[in-house]
Formats: C-alpha cells, structure tokens, sequence
C-alpha cells in the first residue's frame, strides 16, 4: 500500500512539475492543481495507512489500530483552498487571454522568429474605448 501511494505522490509531483514548465496558461493552471493533489495525497499519508481503522480512540486510549485525524482535517482544509485558488487562476488566465486573444506566457522572454505574441503582432490589446481623445465624464 505504501508502495502505491509513494509512486503515486512521485507521478503527480513529475506530471505537475512538467506541466508547469510549459509556456501556455492553461497547462501551468492545470500543474499547480497537480502539484497541490500530490501534497494533498502526501498529507494523507502522514497520518498512517491504516485500512477500516477509525480517526479515534477507543475508552481510555485503548483497542486496535487508529489513523490520526489530523492530516485528514489538514487535507480537507487544502482540498478547499486549492479549489478557490484554482477558480482565481483560471479567471485570470482568462481575463489574459480574452485582452491579448491567445494564452502565451512569455515572461519577457524573446519569442522564437516568425512567432507573433497576439493575433495583431507583439504587444497588442484589444481597442481600449477611453484611449482615445474625448473627455471622460463622471457623472456624481
């Protein structure tokens, strides 16, 4: 049981470590979740492998095997905190892809020749509304 489990933490750790190295957003969104499932497993496994054993004691410390039940509650916490983290990540790549029309990371980086950072060439938006002349009006 150990066995699988070990292997299972290393699958998912090389998997979301590969993904994240990628140069697109969704790739890199779908790493971290990964990598935050492979801590969530070892978390898991911290509190002991027990099978059909209970997270308590029995009457005054007593009876047969028992699995902590604290890296249970650690994961539960985790499991929830990765999802919202997730939801935030997937909004904002998002948002960069819907401005820029494609889900390239860059990072400053020079772009191989011949390969272009948007559908209109490198650096280019989606037509702003308020860049052009006319006066903002606020109205109170």
């Amino acid at each position: 049981m150990e066995i699988v489990v070990a292997s299972s933490v290393g699958v998912l750790t090389a998997g979301g470590v590969y993904l994240i190295l990628r140069l697109r957003a969704f790739p890199v969104i779908l790493g971290i979740a990964m990598l935050s499932y492979a801590v969530n497993v070892f978390l898991f496994s911290t509190g002991g492998l027990a099978v059909d054993a209970a997270p308590i004691l029995g009457d005054h410390g007593e009876g047969g095997p028992y699995t902590d039940p604290l890296p249970q509650a650690l994961v539960l916490t985790a499991i929830v905190i990765s999802f919202g983290m997730t939801a935030v990540l997937v909004m904002i790549a998002l948002g960069a892809y819907l401005d820029v029309g494609d889900d390239h990371i860059n990072m400053g980086a020079a772009l191989p020749e011949g390969e272009t950072d948007g559908p209109e060439g490198r650096n280019s938006h989606s037509p702003n509304p308020l860049e052009d002349d006319a006066p903002v009006r606020f109205n109170p």
